[in-house]
């Protein structure tokens, strides 16, 4: 099985490796040749980012069909409610349909590095935070979903893909770490063994 890369991306760090903006990317960071994200995470989001060097395992990690759980912490603006996060483990309709049942539960201000720039905020309304659990991928859902329920999003760090979460990376570091998914995710980042011609007769 092939290693993978697990990077804590800053905010404002491109989920590739080039730009013709000259805006900052993974190359400013990660030097590993053959590797490349598995999914994406938004110029403004944080946290971890898994990286391979092979196609099938790379489809595995990044496509919503194989349900590879994905845990956010999210800071909100006002102090979120019961009903809200009723709503998000329903699930909500965002403009695309509706969403899948997430997990989605209120907890303490997390131990984080600070941001850079920092959150801009409020001082007449309060903060919260919650942890929220996803096996879908749509383009910035974990914002949209806070947003329909009420509770827009100030700061959002992807902390946990499948086995793999941001503990005792920095911002900006990376480690190689060996493949550890269950056995039936195993199976399904194998390569078909290749058919052999059947001889004609």
């Amino acid at each position: 099985m092939p290693d993978v890369i697990l990077f804590n991306k800053p905010w404002g760090v491109l989920s590739q490796f080039s730009d013709r903006e000259g805006r900052c990317t993974l190359a400013d960071f990660v030097h590993a040749p053959g590797f490349r994200p598995a999914g994406r995470l938004d110029y403004d989001s944080e946290g971890l980012l898994v990286l391979c060097d092979d196609g099938v395992l790379q489809a595995r990690i990044a496509s919503p069909r194989f349900k590879l759980a994905k845990t956010y912490l999210v800071q909100v603006e006002g102090e979120i409610s019961d009903a809200a996060l009723a709503r998000l483990r329903r699930g909500v309709m965002l403009n695309d349909g509706p969403t899948q049942p997430a997990g989605a539960e209120r907890i303490a201000a997390p131990p984080l590095w600070e941001r850079d720039p920092p959150v801009r905020f409020r001082a007449s309304i309060p903060t919260s935070w919650l942890s929220l659990t996803l096996t879908e991928g749509r383009n910035r859902q974990v914002r949209r979903m806070s947003a329909a329920v009420g509770f827009p999003t100030l700061r959002l760090v992807r902390w946990r893909i499948g086995p793999w979460s941001l503990e005792g990376l920095a911002p900006g570091a990376w480690r190689r770490e060996a493949v550890n998914l269950p056995a039936q995710a195993k199976k399904a980042t194998r390569r078909p063994a290749p058919r052999r011609p059947r001889p004609r007769l």
